[in-house]
């Protein structure tokens, strides 16, 4: 055994030298192919094989669910192994989640064979922009001897991928996304809005109408695969400011437990990019773009526009572009709506709000887009009743039958009646609130009333200069005819 020891010493002092002397008087590329023998030499000695799992796919538009899975999986043996933790707090506020860190490695057992895992972080920085900011990169190394690729390449990862999913259903979070300005790229919150549709103020039977229609689609995996159509489906909300249209969506995305995609439509560069974004929602998803008719100029009737030529999104589709910086089209829209790759992913919902439904190109909202259209108007005293519950938690009060005539002749939006609902001092009462709101009730049905004098006196002062206008013409036409 010495000796055999002493031949390999021997030997590997003798390949260092030659690699010295190859390095300081040999050609460049005679030292490059020495290199590569010396790796290769290296490689059939290694009894290690790497496996590694990258964050988003190369070309960085869409996720990897294996990454996903792989750090659901190794959030637990993180806290029980790593010395350097990374720590998140939950939604609930009350308790943390680790995860490993940088360079950090964790063992894993699985059939008597022993894995290592490590977490690995690059940067970079793109050629276009000297200043632009480092783009990190991440991975997940997997690292384990030769003899057990068919065991961990076979059952092994499949088993930490099934676990690891189980685990993140177990702890899934909500998030709300929005894009980054001009770039194709999400960033991310918690969502932690507390909207749920006992607290909405809409009408009983319209609340259960759009319940039982999300239960339904929740549910409809096979059936939508039998007739041969995308999963998702499309929500119009529309109705005056001041509704409740983005609370709806806060309730609905709370009833199904999905995250939010809130799209800026203005911050992104052109249909490509648009795309590109639309490829990194995830499925159980709600894609929401309020105010649609506010969203660069894709309102009003296409064929009073000059038509130009799309970017490529589809060839017999187009429209004038927008004034603004951002070149999204109404076309590339509407194949981010229902086009070839909003298939992807599955389970999802897109829905958009308006103020002025009226102004909407039809293409945008016709059935088969936007499958269900939502009107949400003022407050009538079924909603009132709910807002007073929420904000004074009361079920009835003398006061209550008075806001009910007044709710029935004047147009108030919820946000105006919570307006007064809420209290503005510490001594506020019910009596003072519940008075308030009648005052200002009363204040705008004279407005109102007052309005209509003015129109109906306005018109009939008109009237008579239209009969008399009548009038001349017809004199004039017998005075010709004489």
């Amino acid at each position: 055994m010495k000796d055999m020891w002493a031949q390999l010493g021997s030997a590997f002092a003798s390949l260092f030298f030659v690699w010295t002397m190859a390095q300081r008087y040999f050609p460049r590329h005679l030292q490059y192919l020495i290199e590569r023998r010396f790796q290769k030499i290296a490689k059939y000695f290694d009894p290690y094989i790497e496996i590694n799992f990258h964050e988003f796919s190369r070309d960085r538009h869409q996720r990897s669910q294996a990454y996903s899975a792989i750090e659901h999986y190794l959030s637990f043996k993180s806290t029980e192994q790593a010395r350097r933790l990374r720590a998140d707090v939950l939604k609930d506020g009350q308790s943390l989640e680790f995860s490993m860190d940088e360079h950090e490695e964790v063992r894993d057992e699985y059939e008597n064979a022993t894995l290592y895992w490590s977490l690995r972080k690059t940067y970079t920085t793109s050629i276009l922009s000297s200043n632009s900011a480092p783009d990190e990169k991440r991975s997940y190394r997997l690292t384990f001897r030769k003899k057990y690729r068919e065991l961990i390449t076979g059952s092994y990862l499949k088993y930490v991928l099934e676990k690891g999913k189980a685990i993140g259903v177990g702890k899934k979070q909500q998030k709300l996304y929005t894009n980054y300005p001009y770039g194709p790229m999400w960033t991310n919150a918690v969502f932690e809005h507390p909207a749920s549709f006992d607290t909405l103020a809409m009408d009983p039977n319209k609340k259960k109408e759009i319940m039982e229609d999300l239960e339904t689609f929740k549910n409809a995996r096979d059936y939508y695969a039998k007739i041969g159509r995308a999963w998702k489906r499309g929500y119009l909300l529309y109705g005056p400011p001041g509704t409740g249209k983005s609370t709806l969506i806060a309730a609905i995305a709370n009833f199904l437990n999905y995250d939010i995609y809130d799209v800026e439509l203005t911050a992104v560069r052109d249909n490509t990019d648009l795309r590109k974004l639309l490829m990194q929602i995830t499925s159980k998803s709600i894609i929401a773009i309020e105010d649609i008719d506010c969203s660069l100029d894709l309102t009003g009737q296409r064929q009073n526009k000059k038509i130009v030529k799309d970017d490529g999104m589809n060839g017999d589709k187009g429209e004038h572009k927008s004034s603004s910086s951002s070149k999204v089209t109404l076309s590339g829209l509407l194949n981010f709506i229902d086009g070839i790759w909003s298939a992807s992913g599955g389970e999802k919902l897109i829905i958009f709000t308006t103020n002025y439904v009226e102004k909407l190109d039809q293409a945008l909202i016709r059935r088969g887009r936007m499958d269900k259209h939502i009107e949400l108007s003022y407050c009538d005293f079924e909603g009132f009743k709910v807002l007073a519950k929420n904000y004074m938690n009361i079920d009835s009060h003398h006061l209550f039958d008075t806001i009910g005539c007044l709710l029935e002749k004047v147009n108030m939006t919820p946000a105006d009646v919570t307006d007064h609902l809420m209290p503005k001092t510490i001594g506020d009462d019910v009596g003072i609130r519940l008075g308030s709101l009648i005052q200002d009730l009363r204040i705008k049905k004279q407005k109102e009333k007052t309005k209509a004098i003015e129109e109906a006196t306005s018109q009939a002062e008109k009237d008579p200069k239209e009969r008399n206008h009548q009038l001349r013409e017809v004199q004039g036409r017998k005075d010709k005819i004489k």
